[in-house]
């Protein structure tokens, strides 16, 4: 379960969104918290999330949350990702790497099947 910014907004704070999250989600699904600081990220992990999407941080944030986080969740980097960047953010230790340019910089190719 990914709770993002607006949802963020929409429950006042990071904690009440993770426990609401935890209230009706099945046992079996982390819950991913979006995060843009430190301070954030210290909110979810004192709240329990299972890992932190880290939104738009530069190389040393994220170096800092990688050892903040070691052990208690995850971490996925997110926001600016692309083939030029993706070794330095992946040097910083990350668990996960997020690339959007898979999905909103990709050209379509359209293909049909006809069945006769």
């Amino acid at each position: 379960m990914l709770i993002k910014d607006n949802h963020l907004q929409a429950a006042g704070s990071i904690r009440p969104a993770i426990e609401r999250a935890r209230e009706i989600a099945p046992h079996t699904l982390r819950v991913k918290v979006e995060t843009e600081y430190l301070a954030q990220v210290q909110e979810a992990l004192d709240a329990g999330a299972d890992v932190l999407m880290l939104d738009n941080m530069d190389l040393e944030t994220r170096r800092q949350v990688v050892a903040l986080c070691r052990g208690r969740a995850l971490t996925e980097a997110s926001g600016g990702i692309n083939e030029q960047t993706i070794r330095a953010v992946a040097e910083t230790g990350v668990d996960l790497i997020s690339v959007g340019a898979l999905t909103h910089s990709v050209t379509a190719l359209d293909i049909s099947l006809d069945w006769e």
